[in-house]
């Protein structure tokens, strides 16, 4: 691997930071873009050399530097090259202009800073000029798009038939931004990020330069924080450096990245599995008095997870190299014997707990409680297990479940009564505050080992002194009224066409304005105001009018009976324009004097009047 020919700075020289020092200089100095180096190198040897060039990929992979070194391809120049060339074995007359950007031929534009059309503008307006000294005319754009769209469009002509001594190279990490009009023009190469194990040995190779030791930990951590960018990697190797004054360790590069200690970390991740909630808390407490973030803790947890979650389906992946052997046998090993149940649970209350611990003044708080709902849980066993328990031999068969977290439910529940821990619960043992009866549910979960115990568990449920009898639709509404839930009343009486209604299962058709979540929140407002589970399920047509439209047609043709009565229509036709607009029968009209009678308190003398008086004045 061959690095930058001026690596050596010169005595009383200005500092370099290595990502400035060690950057290529020549497409043999770059690493992990083989492909693209492939296709360069057959074009140029065949004669096929692009107008344009589209580079894109993460920031710190090399675009810009990529530009750079295509211009300088296309202008290498020497006493034996007079063509443009992808080998470049020694300096050539315009090389170091172009790698320094100095090169009157050679124009960088940063489009973050020159967004408008008249920079464009300027561009169409220069290239119709030979280069002054070099071969072509070489135009970089750098965050190509941050250009505005009349830029774009100013560009397209120019772009699309650019004059033989014009080249264009544009970069950009936003490429859905540009558009594709400019695109189609453009010949694209995705940088891609480099691997670990060969950014280990660029920054393996750079220190023994510099003459710096490093441990392969610390390169392991580098390489892992940079996430493939090879400039994000010397920069924290730079900053290592003076971290450690001159020798770079994992210690020091943990402490400098406010990184948790691994090791650590898969211990806790061990214990919270087996379920030991005490060893845990302590474990935890233990690294935070080393100044340790319970939320890098637990963001180090999610990794971890995330990590044995990968081993399970890919156990090829613990070759990667910025693994330590130790987290890939361990990983290994956790990734044998967990099932992806209980890894997906433990994710999914990892990133809730890192949520709570964004939004909370007590982070270390935050992460125990996290730790504990997680060991809580690790004992729960799988719904499909605890079915077949259920139908098998009835509930009076259900075990207890073993270990830490069983026996943490067992303390906290009284004498009749049993927790519930849940994913969507995170885990959190609920009762209901009245200590009323509660209806046995299937909860998801596993042990330690991967292996799924059936458990009894309970659904939080009030009592119900008896039973609510629903014979129709209208009954429902009606116990909706009842609960004093004036939204759901209103979605059964305008959405729902009731098809098939028996004790505990009902079928509807829904009205295309029906919320999506209908049918589930009437199943579980059944369940609460009835006491029972209720099956919703919804028909792909048919059913009986909906509350509302059966009202409306009963409206209807009560206005045309009274349109028809002679007495109505003689007034109708005494005033021209009048129309009848609402008709009450007598006995609706007493129970709306009652209702308003209750709601005044007896206190309007008004409303004390004859239901027939009212009528009458209405009439």
């Amino acid at each position: 691997m061959s690095l930058d020919d001026s690596a050596g700075d010169a005595p009383g020289a200005a500092y370099r930071v290595l990502a400035r020092k060690y950057r290529p200089r020549s497409f043999d100095d770059l690493i992990g873009q083989e492909p693209m180096v492939r296709t360069l190198t057959n074009a140029f040897e065949s004669g096929r050399i692009a107008q344009a060039w589209m580079l894109t990929g993460v920031r710190g992979v090399g675009k810009t530097t990529t530009a750079r070194i295509l211009a300088r391809a296309l202008n290498y120049e020497t006493d034996e090259i007079h063509q443009p060339t992808i080998h470049m074995g020694g300096p050539g007359v315009h090389c170091q202009a172009i790698m320094e950007g100095r090169h009157v031929d050679v124009v960088e534009m940063d489009a973050a800073s020159h967004t408008g059309i008249d920079d464009i503008r300027e561009i169409i307006a220069q290239v119709r000029y030979r280069p002054v000294s070099a071969r072509y005319k070489v135009y970089i754009i750098d965050e190509v798009h941050m250009l505005s769209n009349q830029a774009f469009n100013g560009l397209l002509k120019t772009l699309e038939e650019p004059p033989e001594h014009v080249k264009f190279v544009f970069a950009t990490t936003e490429i859905r931004k540009v558009p594709i009009t400019v695109l189609s023009r453009c010949q694209r190469f995705d940088l891609r990020r480099i691997d670990s194990a060969k950014l280990m040995a660029h920054l393996k190779a750079i220190a023994e330069r510099e003459k710096v030791t490093i441990e392969d930990d610390a390169l392991r951590l580098i390489a892992r924080a940079a996430e493939g960018s090879a400039r994000d990697a010397l920069s924290l190797t730079d900053q290592a450096i003076a971290h450690g004054a001159g020798a770079i360790t994992s210690e020091a590069v943990r402490d400098m990245l406010g990184l948790a200690d691994r090791v650590r970390i898969i211990d806790l991740f061990e214990m919270v599995m087996k379920g030991d909630g005490k060893g845990a808390l302590v474990e935890l407490r233990d690294q935070y008095a080393s100044g340790a973030d319970p939320a890098i803790v637990l963001g180090e947890l999610a990794d971890f997870t995330h990590l044995v979650t990968t081993l399970r389906y890919v156990p090829e992946a613990a070759e990667d190299a910025s693994l330590s052997p130790m987290e890939a046998e361990r990983g290994l090993a956790f990734s044998k014997t967990l099932s992806i149940r209980t890894l997906g649970q433990v994710w999914q209350m990892l990133l809730k707990a890192l949520e709570e611990i964004r939004e909370t003044a007590t982070p270390r708080q935050a992460a125990e409680m996290a730790l504990i709902r997680i060991a809580h849980a690790a004992d729960l066993p799988s719904p499909d297990e605890l079915l077949r328990v259920i139908r098998a031999e009835g509930e009076g068969a259900l075990p207890r479940p073993s270990g830490r977290g069983a026996a943490a439910m067992a303390d906290g529940a009284p004498s009749g009564e049993m927790g519930v821990v849940g994913a969507e619960q995170g885990g959190v043992a609920q009762r209901s505050a009245d200590g009323g009866a509660r209806r046995p549910q299937a909860i998801a979960g596993t042990n330690a080992r991967g292996e799924a115990r059936p458990t009894a568990v309970a659904q939080p449920q009030p009592a119900v002194a008896e039973e609510v009898a629903i014979r129709s639709l209208a009954d429902i509404a009606k116990l909706a009224e009842e609960k004093r839930d004036s939204l759901m009343r209103v979605s059964i009486r305008r959405y729902v066409r009731l098809v098939k209604l028996v004790p505990g299962r009902i079928e509807v058709a829904l009205t295309d304005e029906a919320p999506r979540s209908l049918v589930g929140d009437l199943a579980r407002r059944l369940h609460d105001w009835t006491g029972r589970r209720w099956v919703v399920s919804v028909a792909n047509g048919g059913g009986a009018p909906t509350l509302d439209e059966e009202d409306a047609a009963k409206r209807d043709a009560l206005v045309s009976d009274a349109a028809n009565d002679p007495e109505v229509a003689a007034v109708l036709a005494a005033f021209p324009g009048a129309k009848i607009t609402h008709v009450r029968l007598r006995g609706e009209a007493e129970k709306a004097l009652a209702d308003a009678e209750l709601a005044a308190g007896g206190g309007d003398e008004d409303l004390m009047q004859d239901p027939s008086e009212i009528l009458d004045e209405e009439d």
